[in-house]
């Protein structure tokens, strides 16, 4: 049985409005084949729909099996997060 690589979906700097219709197009491909990394890094600024969508991107993962890890998440989305209080929503999905 081979491992499947997870497939990574990068998050711009700025993760708004403007730029959430490519990510979730992105993501809903990566999600229909498997595991998926999200690479957050670079995030400056991100707004509360884009945190909604991956909470649901990530459910729906989860429902297919597949695995669902947002890695290395920059100290502005974290507190973005904590200070919407979606910790709870986040945790187990926050990888390094």
């Amino acid at each position: 049985m081979s491992k499947t690589v997870a497939k990574t979906v990068e998050l711009p700097a700025v993760v708004d409005l403007d730029s959430l219709d490519g990510i979730r197009d992105g993501l809903l491909d990566a999600i229909e084949e498997g595991a998926v990394n999200i690479a957050a890094a670079g995030v400056e600024r991100v707004s509360t729909n884009a945190l909604f969508m991956l909470i649901s991107a990530a459910e729906t993962a989860r429902r297919n099996h597949f695995e669902f890890a947002i890695k290395s998440p920059s100290g502005a989305m974290t507190a973005a997060i904590d200070r919407l209080g979606l910790a709870a929503q986040f945790e187990g999905m926050i990888k390094g």
